[in-house]
């Protein structure tokens, strides 16, 4: 038989324990709702657009230069060779050495030749009296045949004897300048001033036997060639700017050229343009160009690449971004710009000369463009940003 349950145990559903139990769960489930309700009603907040430095392009005069790429070359560069035969007798500088014009540098068996001078010389001293005798038998017969004391054919042997003696000094006074000139080839001297290359003969060498042969070279290196090439482009561009400036060749001439090693900055070295083909080449579609340069200090050695601008003309208001805002693809350089609605918009350029800091920009901007010139990953093309407005501080450096 199954005991009853204890009354006392029973809890009254009235009491005020199981109350407050109901009452806490209710409130808990209306707080959960009014959460959920309010989670409900919240919408999206897109973040702000990002922040970008902009400026506006920097306004100033420009020198817009011809640049190419070119070679140095010596204006005088010759082969020294003994035009002589004999034995060398002597080397009278040392290998790399400066000389001026006129110093010895090579002795080429001096004597013998000097005795074929004095030979010369005697020989036209014999051929000198020779002339004189005959003068004088000349003039006796003269006089004869005046007063008929001989006959004219005595005169005309006399006259026949004087012009062989005259035409025999002659010949021996060419033969002392041959002499002569023999006699001075025995000593080779430098024809200007330069360096001298290493000598290619030694000394008791026989040298001159069947042909000329090379002793050495001498370069002259004050003042130096530098040659380059210019397209056609170019060309059409300098000669249209000359006919509006109203230049002449001897103008074009007169251009300064300014030439840079490729480990130096900028164009230290400073010249003028002194020749220019007539013709271009039709296989490389260029016109050959020279310029010449002062060299006093030898920092230009003849075979250096080096680099090479003439200024062509004088810009006014040119426009310069810094070199860093600028970017590259396929279809060239561009630049990124804030348009009025604070959009990013790409826009195509032609960049000039970069100077400094900056680069000009010839085509594609305008003076109130704003430039994006920091934050570039953040400026996306399409989309709106924050801009900051900054100035250039940077200034074009001044050509060296």
């Amino acid at each position: 038989m199954k005991a009853s349950r204890s009354p006392a145990r029973l809890r009254p559903y009235g009491t005020a324990a199981h109350r407050g139990a109901v009452a806490w769960r209710a409130g808990f489930a209306i707080a959960a709702m009014g959460i959920l309700s309010a989670c409900e009603q919240n919408t999206f907040v897109p973040p702000p657009p990002p922040k970008v430095d902009v400026a506006v392009p920097v306004q100033r005069s420009f020198t817009r230069y011809l640049e190419a790429t070119g070679n140095t070359a010596p204006i005088k560069n010759v082969d020294l060779v003994a035009r002589v035969q004999g034995f060398l007798q002597s080397i009278d500088y040392k290998d790399g050495a400066f000389v001026k014009e006129g110093t010895p540098l090579f002795t080429i068996e001096p004597d013998t030749y000097k005795l074929k001078l004095e030979q010369a010389q005697a020989a036209e001293s014999g051929a000198q009296a020779t002339l004189r005798q005959a003068e004088a038998d000349y003039k006796r017969q003269q006089e004869l045949v005046q007063r008929q004391a001989v006959s004219q054919a005595t005169l005309d042997t006399s006259t026949a004897t004087r012009d062989n003696a005259q035409a025999s000094l002659l010949q021996a006074q060419v033969n002392t300048k041959i002499a002569a000139v023999n006699y001075g080839y025995t000593n080779v001297a430098a024809p200007f001033d330069g360096v001298v290359s290493a000598h290619l003969a030694s000394v008791g060498e026989l040298v001159g036997a069947s042909s000329p042969t090379q002793l050495a070279t001498i370069v002259a290196l004050d003042p130096i060639w530098v040659n380059f090439n210019v397209n056609e482009q170019d060309v059409l561009r300098i000669r249209t700017e000359a006919r509006r400036r109203g230049m002449t060749a001897d103008d074009l001439r007169q251009l300064p050229v300014e030439v840079g090693l490729q480990t130096e900055t900028g164009f230290p070295h400073k010249g003028r343009l002194d020749y220019a083909a007539v013709t271009l080449n039709q296989a490389t579609g260029t016109l050959p160009v020279r310029g010449v340069l002062p060299n006093s200090d030898r920092a230009l050695l003849p075979g250096f690449f080096v680099r090479v601008r003439v200024p062509i003309d004088q810009e006014k208001n040119g426009l310069f971004v810094p070199d860093v805002a600028l970017g590259s693809d396929q279809a060239g350089r561009y630049l990124l710009v804030v348009n009025g609605e604070n959009i990013v918009e790409q826009r195509k350029v032609r960049v000039g000369p970069l100077e400094g800091e900056l680069r000009v920009i010839e085509e594609g901007l305008k003076a109130d463009d704003r430039v994006v010139t920091a934050g570039l990953l953040r400026a996306i093309p399409g989309q709106k940003v924050d801009p900051q407005l900054k100035k250039i501080e940077a200034q074009p450096a001044a050509a060296k």
